[in-house]
């Protein structure tokens, strides 16, 4: 990895935000919860920031290195190498799940009668010219995204605000079907969609300008996004009622189908496509990023940009042929939870438990 390239503080706040709204701004999450979804993020908020404090206290233990590069160092090539495999694969299918969710809610809505493979490429060609161009480019483009992401969700609070729709009473009972169904919604669920996605900044890490203040600055973000998404589904929720919330594809679009502003404000559609074209691509190019760092350390690309091409075009294949409709694709999301929970969860805490183990072992002096 060059050591010329870095992304400030302001640049992984901006990013991390960006990340985490990604698709869960618009997908429902934890349905176990109920009219509970909201309370469920806050109380995996928690976990989210334990995981990312495990990302951190790896990345000060080895700063130069990406997470394949530690685990080569903690358990050795025999076992790093196709552990760091499994991460590449994975990040690579999240992507093209994050593809394929963004595609179908444009066919659903506007663009039926255009084929997937289509509206899929015109999301990758952006992915590899940004990526082509470093990841530099690509933090940079975050830091102004994130204040159009803020504005978007600004107008459409003020417009459900202000268009009666919003019924608080579908918020209650808060606790649902019962408190046992709110934690179950938060851990694993939540937990692993979206917090411990987080896991992909393992390979950003060391690029910072300012590591000091990385835990500081990420866990601000974390809270930030978390809240956010928060009262983003309890708005959902107290818009259309934890019933058609369950059974939306997509509750956010459904929201903002209904409300409106007497004959002023209509229509607000294109703020939920354009929420989501924003978060995808950015949660999309930053998977992207990933697979090709942790590609680029295995076998020891010099330029990771020029794996952009390949990558993105094997995500792009797979978004289409992971599942032949968007039921199939829910289905399956229900077992990536899992590949998630064991990948970015299990498996860094297990590393920095073997880091921690061996570093009070060995003899000192």
């Amino acid at each position: 990895m060059s050591g010329k390239m870095t992304i400030s503080l302001a640049q992984l706040f901006a990013m991390i935000m960006l990340f985490e709204f990604g698709t869960a701004l618009v997908v429902p999450i934890g349905l176990t919860a109920e009219q509970g979804v909201w309370l469920s993020i806050l109380i995996a908020l928690p976990g989210g920031l334990l995981l990312y404090g495990v990302y951190m206290y790896l990345f000060r233990e080895y700063p130069q290195l990406i997470l394949s590069g530690y685990m080569r160092k903690i358990v050795g090539p025999f076992l790093a190498f196709p552990i760091s495999y499994l991460f590449i694969l994975s990040f690579m299918y999240i992507a093209a799940r994050n593809l394929r969710e963004a595609g179908d809610l444009l066919i659903t809505t506007s663009y039926d009668q255009t084929p997937l493979f289509v509206i899929h490429a015109v999301f990758a060609v952006p992915v590899i010219y940004v990526l082509s161009k470093g990841v530099e480019v690509f933090f940079r483009l975050g830091e102004i995204y994130i204040l159009v992401m803020l504005s978007l969700g600004a107008i459409g609070y003020c417009a459900a605000l202000f268009s009666g729709e919003i019924n608080m009473s579908n918020l209650l009972p808060i606790y649902g079907e019962g408190w046992g169904s709110i934690l179950q919604a938060a851990y694993p669920k939540i937990l692993a969609f979206p917090f411990a996605e987080l896991a992909t900044f393992t390979v950003i890490l060391p690029l910072l300008n300012n590591k000091r203040k990385a835990a500081k600055v990420g866990s601000a973000a974390i809270m930030a996004s978390g809240i956010l998404l928060s009262m983003t589904h309890a708005l959902n929720i107290a818009v259309l009622g934890a019933d058609i919330y369950g059974r939306a594809s997509f509750p956010l679009f459904t929201t903002v189908s209904v409300v409106h502003i007497g004959e002023f404000l209509q229509r607000l559609d294109a703020i939920v496509m354009l929420t989501l074209i924003i978060g995808v691509f950015f949660k999309m190019t930053l998977y992207c990023y990933a697979a090709s760092a942790l590609v680029g350390d295995l076998f020891k690309v010099s330029d990771v940009r020029k794996l952009s091409y390949p990558i993105v075009t094997v995500v792009l294949f797979m978004s289409v042929l992971s599942a032949w409709s968007y039921p199939e694709h829910a289905e399956e999301g229900e077992i990536s939870l899992y590949i998630i929970l064991i990948l970015f969860a299990a498996v860094p805490i297990v590393l920095a438990a073997v880091h921690r183990v061996r570093k009070t072992l060995q003899p000192k002096g």
